[in-house]
């Protein structure tokens, strides 16, 4: 049996590394802006493509950590496609319900970095999905799709409900993008749903920023797990029992896509071996951080042997109760 599938599309990442802008934030707010001279050109001093897509990140991470891992997801019939399939065979991720769309390119992205921090473009191809029929998985994980993805919402709930599999939800951009009720018709019927601060907003419909109160909203929904990560604040979990905090693992950052997805598949295969949610909380931090010391979403996803080491050496705090 399967132990976990992941389904969302892959994309291409292109990482474009910048100096020349500013940083514009308003005096007491979290809104920052991302100011580069309009109509000038502006250098890049590096650039990395690497693969990538939020249940991509996901199946890659859940495979190493020693799950058992599938994925569903659609490419182009292109370069890019070829390469994404040939790269998942390798990376142990059955790819026997990836698709190949003959009529639109593989999805792409360029990721704008500067000082550390990462502004997204995304591109999602146009797409029909046709949900092929699933073995069974302990666990099902579903994120970033593209904007027409209402069966696919629909299917994915159908499989949960015949096979009885936990189904964990991450909302991508056109996923947010459907509204508050497109996202909790899905919400409500997770056993995990990961979002960031302002996700937790907009799934939840509450514009406060207090983490404790958005979780608990967040459980109104009907999942049974809350999970919120908020940058250099920590991640924060509600079980329905109660509200645990963890703070980061500290490293020097050198790019911070795909820190959530590290989390979130660390988080679920920490659950799966049977272990508590402050050690899947810390555990998962570890692997975040491995994920920011390099380029792109996938190369610092470790081993379990390997995360093993880099918690003991790396992570000097623990996930505690707050509620």
């Amino acid at each position: 049996m399967l132990d976990i599938i992941s389904i969302g599309d892959p994309t291409i990442d292109t990482i474009l590394e910048i100096s020349d802008a500013t940083v514009k934030c308003q005096l007491k707010r979290e809104d920052c802006m991302l100011c580069i001279n309009y109509g000038e050109k502006i250098g890049v001093h590096s650039l990395y493509r690497k693969i990538a897509g939020n249940s991509c990140n996901n199946a890659v991470g859940s495979a190493r950590l020693g799950m058992k891992t599938a994925y569903y997801g659609v490419v182009g019939n292109d370069d890019h496609g070829e390469g994404i399939i040939k790269y998942l065979k390798k990376q142990h991720v059955a790819n026997t319900y990836l698709k190949t769309d003959k009529d639109h390119p593989t999805n792409a992205s360029t990721v704008i970095g500067f000082n550390g921090e990462r502004t997204i473009l995304v591109y999602h191809a146009p797409r029909k999905y046709m949900l092929p029929r699933l073995a069974p998985s302990h666990w099902l994980y579903y994120s970033s799709v593209n904007a027409d993805h209402k069966k696919l919402n629909r299917d994915v709930l159908a499989h949960v409900k015949k096979v009885g599999t936990k189904l964990c939800y991450n909302p991508g951009t056109f996923q947010r993008l459907a509204g508050k009720e497109a996202m909790q018709s899905v919400a409500k019927h997770c056993e995990i749903v990961f979002v960031n601060k302002r996700e937790a907003q907009d799934l939840t419909g509450c514009r406060v920023h207090d983490i404790p109160k958005l979780l608990k909203e967040m459980l109104k929904i009907g999942m049974k797990i809350a999970v919120i990560t908020d940058g250099e604040n920590g991640s924060y979990v509600h079980n329905g029992t109660h509200s645990y905090a963890m703070g980061i693992v500290r490293v020097p950052v050198v790019e911070k896509t795909g820190a959530g997805d590290a989390y979130a598949s660390t988080f679920i295969a920490m659950l799966n071996q049977g272990k508590t949610v402050p050690d899947a909380m810390c555990l998962a931090s570890s692997n975040s951080a491995s994920v920011i010391l390099k380029y792109g979403p996938q190369d610092g996803l470790l081993t379990a042997a390997e995360l093993a080491r880099f918690h003991k050496k790396h992570a000097h705090t623990c996930a505690r109760i707050i509620e």
